[in-house]
């Protein structure tokens, strides 16, 4: 919901506010603006600038690194890791919280490296795998870089409290899902078993997901990037799994229809649009091969598309209600949370 001065304008001319409160409300908004993200000029600079520098220390990182050895690599790692320290402090005690979070989040992401390089100097690096790999390849033995950076970016999220900061822990369970495969399997996993680890490790993502939702409900959204990084594990190792019976696919549907009402109750679009997406596979799929020959599939599909337009329409008049009825018998805090997600 976008709130601007004609909104107010209009709220007058529907005899809801008066001249005077909407002047009043108008210039009360002014005096508070918010802290978070917004699709402007300024907030575009400061991820473009954010996002190069973390983009530079992380996946465009060159061999050219090498040369300095394992000491040098972990000391400049640790320079800039500081550097981003006082970077967030001065622009947080200055109020700009956008860049403060930015200057916090590089922080965090230096941290594989810094691992690295320690690695490297102590010895303990156990193949010819070079820090440009980590964003490339899955290995076992990226495993200490991972569980290192969650450990900062626990710390660092604790202290500084930007949602923000949960960008980098994400794609870092992200990545931790496939590596532990790896490390399950004792080398290259095959499909079947990279697909079960990721399914359910992103499940517990979810999971650990909702629950940061849930004990952050009063407060900014901290929980975004976990519920992205654990969506597109489970989802993705679920889509990857062979399927040898039409049984086992209109599983697969059922699971993403429930992915999509999840999303809608949740407020969370990522359940919604990889839950289509599911949807529209699994329609593909009886089209192209199992209907392949029926005339009377795209009909009936059709028709089916038509009822859900109606249900669409149903519910638009109804919603108020049967939110209200459904959302009676769960928890208060629970309430509380929906109601502050969907606001």
């Amino acid at each position: 919901m976008k709130l601007n001065r004609k909104k107010l304008q209009e709220a007058v001319g529907a005899e809801i506010l008066s001249n005077e409160q909407a002047d009043r409300l108008w210039s009360f908004l002014e005096k508070h603006p918010t802290a978070g993200p917004r699709f402007d000029f300024t907030h575009v600079l400061y991820y473009m600038g954010g996002l190069t520098a973390i983009g530079a220390m992380t996946v465009f990182m060159t061999l050219g690194w090498e040369n300095f050895g394992g000491w040098g690599i972990f000391g400049i790692s640790m320079a800039y890791a500081v550097f981003g320290v006082i970077m967030a402090n001065m622009f947080r005690s200055r109020g700009y919280h956008v860049p403060a979070a930015i200057c916090a989040t590089f922080t965090v992401a230096m941290t594989p490296l810094a691992i690295y390089g320690l690695q490297q100097a102590m010895g303990w690096w156990p193949d010819s795998t070079q820090y440009q790999d980590y964003h490339r390849y899955i290995r076992y033995h990226w495993l200490y870089m991972e569980f290192g950076t969650l450990v900062v970016g626990a710390v660092m999220a604790y202290v500084y409290r930007y949602p923000f900061l949960q960008m980098v822990i994400a794609a870092t369970l992200w990545y931790l899902s496939m590596d532990l495969a790896a490390m399950i399997a004792g080398g290259r996993p095959d499909r079947e078993l990279r697909a079960n680890v990721s399914m359910w490790f992103g499940l517990a993502n979810i999971l650990f997901a909702f629950y940061v939702d849930f004990r952050s409900r009063k407060s900014a959204d901290y929980s975004f990037w976990l519920y992205l990084a654990g969506v597109l594990a489970f989802w993705g190792g679920m889509t990857s799994l062979d399927s040898s019976s039409e049984v086992s696919r209109f599983f697969y549907f059922v699971i993403n229809l429930l992915m999509i009402g999840f999303g809608v109750l949740i407020s969370r679009r990522v359940f919604v649009i990889f839950g289509g997406i599911g949807c529209s596979f699994y329609l593909g799929h009886l089209a192209f091969s199992v209907f392949k020959a029926s005339w009377l599939f795209p009909i009936a599909l059709a028709a089916i598309g038509f009822v859900i337009i109606y249900l669409g329409v149903l519910w638009q008049k109804n919603e108020k209600k049967m939110t209200a009825t459904m959302r009676s018998y769960l928890p208060d805090s629970l309430k509380e949370m929906l109601d502050n997600r969907s606001a």
